[in-house]
């Protein structure tokens, strides 16, 4: 087994601890993987920090010889994806997009490409709830580093301009990006973790690595196999939701099983003015924060959709939320949403197997 480098943290968890390492792995209000196998089963944990976050994988401690070597190598495929997808540097592929996509079409990698041509999908299928060329509303609403201030109308109009993943035009035949309006830009913040995940699982999948649980920045995740020795995964990997009011207390259980879960808030990222809290996840249509939900998880086969999803349904609210969820049964969804009291929370399920959620604590 190969010795990990500097940038990466590894431990050994068995039992309890295990399950109390993996208990603290994330923060009220995202998903937080919990150890659903035998009390002396042992779990191998790894972390890199990458993309402004903690990832990390676990896996089963003695299952596979080269799982380590697995893990390490798909740290460093994150690194180029980041190095690839991040707007904070003028080098990569995105930058690259958005300095001169306006001018003239831009060449961009195939997989990059196939991950731009399913945002546009999602942005079709959600009505625009889903987009990323949202940028500069972020901008405007000073987000982008994290210095959140209301725009004034005209800041905001011009903002919104230059917002519309209709006018992002993607020719398959080269791929090729293209903007049909000045001053676009594309920042894959809320679909980018996502597709690293599903990368990095296909390479551990690739590498005969078949039981793996991956998380990015703690409430993106992807699941394959089970915690613990069962050969056929039937355990899967078990993720507690909290209370979004509560943080300390865990309310839900989620098994996921070859699946990919995601949670979107406005838990952290915030800023009140006047008064008014505004949050910074915000609605491409009207260029405002989005309003009248706390969290929305959801369940889906790809840990990119998952990311996209559950900041598009959050967008779209309960009740849209719920109308699209019942046209798409392959994609699960767990709201909580303000209730009718003060401080009360509502939550709402759609096409979630019974056998692989329950409810665990009072909201």
């Amino acid at each position: 087994m190969s010795t990990p480098r500097r940038s990466n943290r590894r431990q050994f968890l068995k039992g309890e601890a295990a399950r109390q390492a993996i208990d603290d792995l994330v923060p009220a209000g995202d998903a937080e993987p919990r150890e659903a196998a035998a009390p002396e089963a042992y779990l191998l944990q790894l972390g890199r920090r990458a993309m402004a976050c903690q990832f990390e994988v676990f896996f089963n401690a003695g299952q596979y010889p080269n799982a380590s070597d697995a893990a390490l190598t798909a740290f460093d495929l994150v690194d180029r994806l980041e190095e690839q997808m991040t707007v904070y540097r003028d080098t990569s592929d995105i930058s690259r997009i958005n300095r001169f996509a306006f001018d003239r079409p831009v060449q961009v990698e195939p997989l990059l490409f196939q991950l731009l041509s399913r945002a546009g999908e999602l942005h079709h299928a959600t009505t625009g709830a889903f987009d990323i060329t949202s940028g500069p509303l972020s901008k405007a609403w000073g987000f982008f580093r994290r210095s959140g201030a209301v725009p004034g109308d005209a800041d905001l109009a011009e903002a919104r301009e230059r917002v519309g993943g209709e006018h992002l035009q993607l020719h398959p035949e080269t791929s090729t990006v293209r903007f049909l309006k000045p001053g676009m830009e594309i920042n894959l913040g809320a679909i980018g973790k996502g597709y690293a995940l599903d990368r990095v699982a296909e390479q551990m999948v690739s590498a005969g690595i078949g039981h793996f649980l991956w998380h990015g920045g703690q409430s993106s995740l992807v699941a394959r196999g089970a915690c613990g020795q069962a050969a056929d995964g039937s355990g899967g990997w078990v993720v507690d939701l909290r209370h979004p009011l509560r943080p300390e207390r865990s309310v839900v259980e989620i098994r996921l099983r070859d699946r990919a879960l995601a949670t979107s808030g406005a838990g952290t990222q915030f800023f009140r003015h006047e008064g008014r809290r505004y949050g910074h996840i915000l609605d491409p249509r009207s260029g405002r924060p989005a309003e009248g939900v706390y969290s929305a998880t959801v369940v889906a086969p790809t840990a990119a959709d998952a990311d996209a999803l559950s900041t598009a349904l959050y967008v779209l609210g309960p009740e849209a939320a719920g109308d699209w969820c019942r046209q798409h049964p392959e994609v699960g969804l767990l709201m909580f949403a303000p209730g009718r009291g003060r401080q009360s929370v509502e939550m709402l399920t759609h096409n979630l197997d019974a056998a692989d959620w329950r409810q665990t604590g009072a909201l």
